[in-house]
């Protein structure tokens, strides 16, 4: 199976703010569906984060694919920063940082998510999609997402993937496709 993993477009607030789970809109929706009409996969299934920035992206797209309404699952979400949500990351004290840091797997920033959580909760979305009898997916969601699906692909145990994803740092841009082989159950 074929994952089209669609990173979210630019959202409408202002650079330096840790946003994560918040449920932000996102700018020039409109203007990257046409972009990604040229290169995605039609009549496929089609999966979003539920957060505005991604299901906003997905109503527009999935009739201009031909796909069904989109599927909305929170597994797809973005990884939940407690109270640094929406705060400037500059404004966010050294040592809250510094802890993370030392323990990436555990962890909750901002007494949110571990790393490991949202690894667990996207590894759970990811083995229910091997179950489908589809070539291609299109996901809609977030870089912290897609970079748990890919280190995913990698093999090895949860904890493992979830380190990969976390020392790894992204160069995912705003509505850039990533398109991954994702390995059927037992390969």
């Amino acid at each position: 199976m074929r994952l089209h993993l669609v990173r979210h477009p630019r959202v409408d607030i202002a650079d330096g703010l840790c946003y994560g789970s918040s449920d932000v809109a996102a700018t020039d929706d409109r203007r990257l569906c046409e972009q990604l009409l040229a290169i995605l996969p039609r009549r496929v299934p089609l999966f979003a984060s539920p957060l505005k920035r991604c299901a906003g992206l997905a109503e527009m797209l999935a009739p201009e694919l031909g796909s069904t309404p989109p599927v909305y699952d929170e597994r797809l979400a973005e990884m939940h920063f407690g109270d640094w949500e929406m705060r400037a990351w500059e404004d966010i004290r050294r040592h809250e940082v510094d802890a993370w840091a030392a323990d990436l797997l555990h962890h909750r920033p901002g007494g949110g998510e571990s790393v490991l959580q949202v690894a667990r909760r996207v590894r759970a979305f990811r083995d229910d999609l091997r179950k489908l009898d589809a070539a291609d997916v299109v996901v809609i969601c977030h870089a912290g997402t897609i970079r748990l699906l890919c280190a995913g692909e990698r093999g090895g145990t949860l904890e493992e993937t979830a380190l990969y994803a976390a020392q790894h740092p992204h160069a995912i841009a705003y509505g850039e496709v990533l398109v991954l082989e994702c390995a059927p159950i037992g390969g």
